[in-house]
């Protein structure tokens, strides 16, 4: 245990661990919020103050490079990503009833054990660490992006080939759309028939029929 962990306990936080706190609760009722809205642009702009609380609580942790990572490339390429998708699917911007698959409790079954297992692994393996947040910074630039680029760079391009290949999807929907309202349009519907045309139609039918016979 370091000088900050025997300075001051849980009953005595600082400013910067109420701030932590404060923060953490406003980016879980964000999530709560991206996941339960039934309007789903309100959804992505719920998604962007889930990530830049996020963003904040890397600050708040000194990781300021991984902060700024956090803005860049998911507030600034991934929402914007979603955003983009919507308007070229021509997502509907009220509430859509038909957006919620009624697998609800499934889903909520799910992330509760998986919520669940992530913070008992975090905490087991950081349960007797501290961050001093007073003294210099644990990494760098440099480490970090070395740890990145080289441990980490399969998942790194697998995730760019996923965000390329939605966009991709995005547009393909859009032009299929478009498509198929552009042939509604010239297709020349056709003019219902008046009982009296219809009766006409079959008594020259029927003539027709009996001349034939004949």
């Amino acid at each position: 245990m370091t000088l900050a962990a025997a300075s001051h306990g849980f009953l005595s936080p600082t400013g910067v661990e109420i701030a932590f706190l404060l923060v953490g609760l406003v980016t879980f009722g964000a999530a709560v919020l991206t996941v339960t809205t039934r309007q789903l642009v309100h959804a992505a702009l719920w998604l962007v103050v889930a990530l830049g609380g996020l963003a904040v609580e890397y600050l708040l942790l000194t990781a300021e490079f991984i902060a700024w990572v956090q803005v860049l490339i998911y507030v600034g390429a991934v929402v914007v990503l979603l955003l983009f998708g919507l308007m070229l699917t021509r997502a509907p911007v009220g509430r859509s009833p038909d957006a919620d698959s009624g697998n609800r409790w499934a889903a909520l079954t799910v992330a509760g054990a998986s919520a669940a297992a992530l913070v008992w692994v975090v905490v087991d393996a950081f349960r007797a660490t501290w961050i001093d947040l007073d003294g210099p910074a644990a990494g760098s630039t440099a480490v970090t992006g070395a740890s990145l680029f080289q441990n980490w760079v399969l998942p790194f391009e697998a995730l760019s080939v996923l965000l390329l290949a939605a966009l991709v999807g995005a547009i393909v929907l859009s032009r299929k759309a478009k498509v198929e309202r552009t042939a509604d349009t010239h297709a020349t519907p056709e003019t219902p028939a008046t009982p009296a045309a219809a009766g006409a139609a079959t008594t020259a039918a029927d003539g027709a029929d009996e001349g034939g016979v004949r």
